[in-house]
């Protein structure tokens, strides 16, 4: 997915990214990766905590813009452009160009039937870190028991902490 992502990045950045004379020729490729790997990092962060709300929200056709995965990766990214030696303002410029157009194609080609490049069972398989790269509701169920597939009480189980219900048990405590 992250091939996938890159690639899609360096499709629709042409004019932003190597046609600036802000960003030193030198650094376009590690401005398409730095983009690619926060949306991924940003959208991979919304769903181990739990906030399926966000991708939902950008995945059913929803506005890129002001989302919390927009605004998320959009950070990271002026973070990562920050480490490139590019100045504030020029990072600040080209995140909130890049990131909601490219988080926008994203979803318009998840959603396309006839565009195989991004699945979003495919998606959710890399975000969730399924070993398979498959999405199923064993990743969900570990998302949810920090890791733990397994029902208690079944062999092998053992406990396992960090999952979405431990850090909800641990707010009512």
């Amino acid at each position: 997915m992250l091939e996938n992502l890159n690639e899609l990045v360096r499709e629709n950045v042409q004019e932003t990214v190597v046609n600036n004379s802000e960003i030193p020729n030198e650094h376009n490729e590690a401005v398409i990766q730095a983009a690619s790997g926060s949306i991924f990092d940003s959208l991979k962060d919304q769903l181990s905590s739990g906030n399926i709300g966000s991708l939902a929200e950008i995945f059913n056709g929803g506005n890129a813009d002001g989302s919390a995965v927009s605004q998320q990766a959009s950070g990271s990214f002026i973070d990562k452009l920050s480490g490139l030696g590019i100045n504030a303002e020029t990072a600040r410029n080209l995140a909130s160009t890049i990131i909601p157009g490219i988080i926008g194609k994203l979803t318009q080609k998840t959603a396309d039937p006839n565009d195989s490049s991004f699945n979003i069972k495919d998606i959710l398989g890399n975000l969730s870190g399924g070993a398979d790269g498959k999405f199923d509701v064993n990743d969900v169920i570990g998302m949810f028991n920090g890791g733990q597939n397994q029902q208690p009480g079944q062999a092998g189980a053992t406990p396992n902490e960090g999952g979405i219900l431990d850090k909800l048990k641990g707010m009512f405590n």
